[in-house]
């Protein structure tokens, strides 16, 4: 099966899994999303008392706007789910690969505020690899959206799972969470971890090489 068809199998497959997201948000094109989401800001901002004749803030709405359609909840739209070939595992390797270190920036969905850390991936390659930046993408794809942490570990793990057809997937995340550093309780130093693990990294022993890799 050539690259063309296996994107298209992925993205097929992440929009199976995907949330249900409401009907206008297909209907729409990024244009009039960008252009609906500058006016609805324009008003917040003016019923906080802000004033949008102001020179530094007269293109905020504007900005944002496009800020939210085209980078960091662009996510939210199937069509950017990222283009994933795999190639044959002509090596036969068989043991685990992990990507350490995986920069996560995303956006809590009950304070929109950001989440930032680190992400951890591996897997046990069946008959197909993938490339290692392909890996990131994945991560970055689903970070792209108001999430939960949770939700999010679940969503990288099931979507390596359809793109690699394994099992065998493991991903750790630990973040830090501006809605509980920025507001509420206002801890700076707590952070969230949370870990799924599919087929052979159910085993103890798998699992806790995994951990020590980057622990």
């Amino acid at each position: 099966m050539d690259g063309a068809h296996l994107h298209g199998r992925a993205v097929a497959r992440a929009a199976e899994a995907e949330p249900h997201l409401h009907p206008v948000h297909k209907a729409s094109s990024d244009e009039e999303k960008i252009a609906a989401i500058r006016g609805h800001f324009a008003k917040i901002m003016e019923t906080l008392g802000l004033d949008l004749c102001d020179p530094s803030l007269h293109e905020t709405p504007l900005r944002v706007a496009k800020m939210f359609v085209l980078e960091i909840f662009s996510g939210l739209d199937e069509r950017n789910f990222p283009k994933i070939t795999t190639f044959p595992n002509d090596h036969g390797y068989d043991d685990m690969l992990v990507e350490k270190n995986i920069s996560l920036h995303t956006f809590c969905e009950h304070h929109f505020l950001p989440i930032t850390g680190k992400v951890q991936v591996a897997y046990f390659p069946a008959t197909e690899v993938v490339g290692l930046s392909k890996l990131n993408r994945l991560v970055k794809y689903y970070a792209r959206r108001p999430q939960v942490q949770e939700r999010l570990t679940v969503q990288i793990a099931e979507g390596l799972q359809r793109v690699l057809g394994t099992e065998d997937v493991a991903v750790h995340i630990e973040a830090d969470h501006q809605c509980v550093a920025a507001r509420g309780v206002e801890d700076t130093r707590s952070a969230t971890v949370t870990s799924w693990f599919g087929g052979r990294f159910k085993d103890p022993q798998e699992r806790q090489r995994f951990l020590s890799a980057f622990g």
